[in-house]
């Protein structure tokens, strides 16, 4: 059986950091009520000049130099995003365009809320396992910091900017995506939003006075729902691997609150020392926020070949869905 396998891993973050104390600035919050909600501490925020889809060139770049490869060798690009570079082409040909190289890959994006990176290592299985795709790049990447209301302190201290990257290849040996787990929930759609700039809404200049072009988002609902989204989506996803709770190595989850990351936790049984985090550094990324961290573990050594992870995250739509993938 032909699985896929990761030849390397990249990330971006942009060089400013925001901290809890600066936002402190322009918002009625303070740095302890920030960090006992969501447990974020700063958030990387991207230059308003700079186009969001250098983050993604960035980052694969560092993806297929830790994998030995040039552009040219990619077949497929994937990218996960929830706002893309424009509405029309999206955000794939520019990330394409920034690598160079002869060849013309296929592109694309994708949009399953913050699930959309565990969508897409799925989909990008399938693509090896069948052999439309030989070698595949696969972008998480957000600048949801341009779609905030910077006003509203219950959305404006979540998110951050940066993108993540994974080279993808073939591979015989027993290792790969061992188990998947994709679902939706529509009946929860409006529990994050941007309401305007779509076919439904388009942006005018009652959209944009009425804030309808911004985020907003549920909280509470966003709470009730994540976490047994995510709990059902890796369980199910273990038993389809043929593999128990105990098999797990490393859980990397959305990182989308601390208090959602810890309920899961619990209700998954997983010891604390086994579950990787990185929210308090950079916040929410949304569909760059499981490739980041994958990125950070690999570059810190903690994930070693063999090694048994479980991706799990739940976005807009709802979208949500585990991959558990042999190192």
């Amino acid at each position: 059986m032909i699985r896929l396998q990761v030849l390397g891993t990249g990330s971006y973050l942009p060089p400013r950091s925001v901290s809890n104390q600066e936002l402190t600035e322009s918002l009625e919050t303070s740095d302890e009520w920030i960090r006992s909600r969501t447990g974020i501490s700063a958030r990387h925020i991207l230059d308003p000049n700079v186009p969001p889809s250098s983050m993604g060139v960035a980052a694969s770049q560092a993806a297929l130099e830790a994998g030995g490869l040039p552009p040219d060798k990619v077949d497929t690009l994937i990218v996960a995003t929830n706002v893309p570079e424009q509405p029309i082409p999206g955000t794939a040909p520019f990330i394409a365009a920034g690598l160079g190289g002869e060849r013309e890959p296929a592109f694309f994006d994708i949009k399953a809320g913050c699930a959309g990176f565990v969508y897409g290592l799925a989909l990008a299985g399938s693509l090896i396992a069948t052999g439309i795709s030989y070698r595949i790049l696969l972008v998480g990447i957000e600048a949801l910091s341009r779609f905030v209301d910077w006003s509203d302190r219950k959305t404006s201290v979540l998110f951050g900017d940066g993108a993540g990257a994974v080279l993808l290849g073939p591979t015989d040996e027993d290792r790969g995506i061992l188990g998947v787990s994709l679902h939706g929930d529509p009946t929860k759609a409006q529990i994050l939003r941007i309401e305007a700039g779509g076919v439904r809404l388009p942006a005018s200049r009652e959209t944009v006075e009425q804030g309808r072009h911004l985020l907003k988002m549920q909280g509470r609902g966003v709470y009730h729902a994540a976490v047994p989204m995510m709990e059902r989506a890796t369980r199910e996803a273990l038993k389809r691997a043929g593999l128990g709770m105990e098999d797990i190595d490393w859980l990397l989850p959305h990182q989308a609150n601390l208090r959602i990351i810890d309920s899961l936790v619990k209700r998954l049984g997983i010891p604390e020392e086994r579950v990787l985090v990185n929210i308090d550094r950079v916040a929410n990324t949304s569909t760059a926020s499981i490739p980041i961290l994958l990125d950070e573990a690999v570059r810190a050594g903690k994930i070693r070949k063999g090694d048994v992870l479980a991706l799990t995250a739940f976005g807009a739509g709802a979208c949500y869905g585990t991959v558990i993938l042999r190192w």
